[in-house]
């Protein structure tokens, strides 16, 4: 990285006047967890087609100073469990890395098994303030009974939830907008926040947050060049984005996209959707607001 890359991030949010970014869609994670991750993008291209290079494969300590020199004031260490007795593990990894590491705000995770309900419960006593769920990955229903007392924990807490549920970059068996359905209307009041804005299913999510207004939308990998080749949004739904400008929040997937950390931004303010507040919102205020920041 030069001094170029962080430059050109650091021009986009002084030009809005914001005092840095809060990027809620970050990944940190146990070495040799992260370390499995990055294999499955290495031999991702079989899968998918095309090439995915990880452009901030770096060590764990050089990823959180990138950050820092980018201006991004808060972020997240999105862990995620695929398998039972992985989840409360993490959890306890993670409480770890955010008290090592002030910015990041305390994240962890569950799976459905049957001491899902407490370990939540414990890790909110600990002071997790957002959750992360990868459906695809895991693999599992988020309307699974063993999940029933985990969301109604995290509905009465009004802890976020970011949940990769759509069915990109491939579908999943449990993927995709009717179970995310099903789950809101049994859970009304959870804070979901819906990964990728929802890839590819980006009309069927936006409907979901017109039906239901405490849902947000991350922007993680979404209206870059790479992602629009394999998922283009559909442009005569953009005029949506803007009424929808307090529930959509910028996330990046750092560490693991195959471009700058600038052109996930520029894909943002190319959309040409919303002035100068809309953008403000999305890459600092509405993230503020998501995390109780100041």
């Amino acid at each position: 990285m030069t001094m170029d890359e962080f430059e050109s991030v650091r021009r986009i949010w002084q030009g809005l006047g914001l005092p840095g970014i809060i990027d809620v869609h970050t990944h940190f994670m146990p070495k040799n967890v992260m370390d499995k991750v990055w294999q499955y993008f290495d031999s991702v291209g079989p899968l998918t087609g095309r090439q995915w290079p990880i452009r901030y494969r770096t060590a764990e300590e050089e990823r959180v100073h990138t950050l820092r020199r980018f201006g991004v004031h808060a972020f997240t260490s999105l862990v995620y469990a695929h398998k039972p007795q992985m989840a409360e593990w993490l959890n306890s990894w993670a409480a770890q890395f955010a008290t090592l590491t002030p910015d990041c705000v305390h994240t962890a995770t569950f799976y459905p098994e049957p001491d899902a309900r407490d370990y939540v419960q414990a890790a909110i006593v600990s002071g997790a303030r957002v959750f992360k769920v990868h459906i695809q990955v895991g693999a599992y229903d988020p309307n699974d009974p063993l999940l029933d007392g985990v969301w109604g924990t995290l509905a009465d807490h009004g802890r976020p939830i970011i949940i990769h549920c759509g069915s990109g970059p491939a579908p999943g068996e449990f993927t995709g907008p009717d179970r995310i359905r099903t789950l809101l209307r049994r859970h009304p009041r959870l804070d979901l926040v819906i990964a990728h804005m929802g890839m590819p299913e980006y009309t069927e999510f936006l409907d979901i947050c017109d039906d239901y207004p405490q849902v947000c939308l991350d922007t993680t990998m979404a209206f870059t060049h790479f992602a629009e080749e394999m998922s283009p949004f559909p442009t005569d739904h953009l005029h949506r984005l803007r009424d929808l400008g307090d529930r959509i929040l910028f996330g990046s997937d750092f560490p693991n996209i195959p471009y700058s950390y600038a052109e996930a931004m520029q894909a943002i303010i190319d959309l040409e959707v919303g002035d100068d507040n809309w953008l403000a919102n999305v890459f600092y205020g509405n993230g503020a607001r998501l995390f109780g920041l100041t």
